[in-house]
């Protein structure tokens, strides 16, 4: 029996919004589940932005008894304020506060950071952190250009530090399972692999005025290397995603997800082309910049690969609002984060029609995937090997260079011709200014 409607959307109910937020225990009930062993034990750990995916990941490692969190840095006093008091419930004691990562970065117990910023604050928070010689974790997109994906990489490279990446999908049990699907050959010739995220919770993003920053704010410090601009609550916290001077929409967001599990089961890293159409076709006069509409084709050696977004409509490619199908001559295999089906093709033999492989029980989720990807970390740092990392920052990369490459088509309005070799465009310079990045405000792009 096929997966039902309604049975896959309770599986889909233990992933959260487009932002692949996971459903996580309430704070006291994470408390009661804690084991405390010798502080003398424990991985030293700090964050910083500690809203949204930065306290989820923090309350994932905090589920281990062989990790404190004894630092936070957030740009915002109120966060800090109530994240203080979230860890002080589950750890029993309160971290140290900064408004200013780089002071937190100079505590010498420090041995592991969270970075849960903006996209645009990753490739600094990182290069800092691995220079102070911190171990880190940090959130996907790994980067918000091609350029810092490359400059992270060479830091990673010189400081050879524990670097996990939050694609947290590469830890799933069922994912696992599905990839040694696709790579048995079963499917047959696979000719186009789609991948999508068909986001209906995602409403229009309201207009609103400029505005002083909220009490407590270093905007400042919020904006970085950004372009400098008047204060919008519109581009302040979450919606930061729908907006190019900070991040990529839903093609970086929800793409590296996706796009990560589709090259790794093909064993592809780089297209040849891309070509990309969209826009905003659904709320054209909201606020947000980001397409909330995209088709993106990229050209494989064997292969090509489809990615679709839409916000406001969840009907979704087979019936799943987010996935990845795998469409081969024999048979199609759909994976999502609910689990993984098979769709076999059929043939006459004599006069009977055939499944041309043997079908299979529909896949089910098998447990909380965010949770094993942050204790595969932990246990990367105590083993001291970075080649037991599920999601490594080469593999980070290669996620966000696609999908960094699908908005680079798009804005150009043309199919793009990658250059592996030479690391760029061939012969296109509109598309190789915009994979590098600009900083802005005094602040440098690392030099490595």
């Amino acid at each position: 029996m096929k997966t039902s409607r309604r049975q896959f959307i309770r599986n889909s109910a233990l992933a959260v919004s487009g932002t692949g937020l996971i459903s996580l225990p309430a704070v006291e009930a994470i408390a009661g589940q804690r084991r405390y062993v010798s502080p003398n034990a424990k991985l030293q750990i700090g964050v910083i932005g500690c809203n949204g995916m930065g306290w989820s990941d923090l309350r994932s490692h905090l589920l281990q008894s062989d990790v404190q969190c004894v630092a936070l840095a957030d740009v915002d006093q109120s966060v800090l304020d109530k994240r203080s008091v979230d860890v002080e419930k589950m750890q029993g004691t309160r971290p140290q506060l900064f408004k200013d990562y780089r002071k937190m970065l100079e505590n010498k117990t420090l041995d592991a950071v969270i970075i849960g910023t903006p996209d645009h604050w990753h490739c600094m928070a990182l290069i800092d952190s691995l220079s102070a010689g911190k171990h880190v974790y940090c959130e996907k997109p790994l980067a918000n250009s091609i350029e810092e994906c490359n400059l992270m990489l060479a830091a990673a490279k010189r400081y050879n530090k524990i670097i996990q990446i939050g694609q947290w999908q590469r830890s799933g049990s069922h994912y696992e399972k599905a990839i040694d699907y696709v790579r048995s050959g079963k499917l047959g010739n696979i000719r186009l692999v789609k991948v999508w995220a068909y986001q209906g919770w995602m409403m229009p993003v309201p207009v609103k005025p400029d505005s002083a920053p909220p009490a407590g704010v270093d905007y400042d410090m919020w904006l970085g290397p950004a372009p400098k601009r008047p204060f919008n609550p519109n581009r302040f916290h979450f919606n930061f995603r729908w907006f190019w001077d900070y991040a990529g929409g839903l093609m970086t967001d929800w793409g590296v997800h996706e796009i990560d599990i589709a090259l790794y089961a093909m064993n592809a890293k780089a297209p040849k082309s891309v070509m990309a159409s969209g826009g905003k076709l659904a709320y054209p006069d909201d606020a947000s910049e980001t397409p909330d509409t995209l088709q993106a084709v990229y050209e494989y050696d064997g292969f090509n690969m489809l990615w679709e977004h839409a916000t406001g409509i969840d009907g979704g490619n087979y019936g799943r609002t987010e996935g990845i199908a795998f469409i081969g001559n024999n048979a199609t295999l759909v994976l999502d984060r609910g689990g993984w089906a098979l769709h076999p093709e059929t043939e006459t033999k004599n006069g009977i029609k055939v499944y041309k492989v043997d079908d299979v029980p529909d896949q089910a989720r098998n447990g909380d995937y965010l949770n094993e990807h942050t204790k595969n970390f932990v246990q990367a740092i105590k083993d001291n090997n970075p080649a037991m990392l599920k999601c490594g920052i080469e593999t980070g990369s290669i996620a966000a260079i696609n999908a960094h490459m699908g908005n680079i088509a798009y804005k150009t309005g043309r199919k793009v011709y990658w250059d592996a070799a030479a690391g760029n465009f061939k012969n296109d310079p509109q598309a190789n200014t915009i994979m590098k990045a600009n900083y802005h405000n005094g602040w440098k792009l690392p030099v490595m």
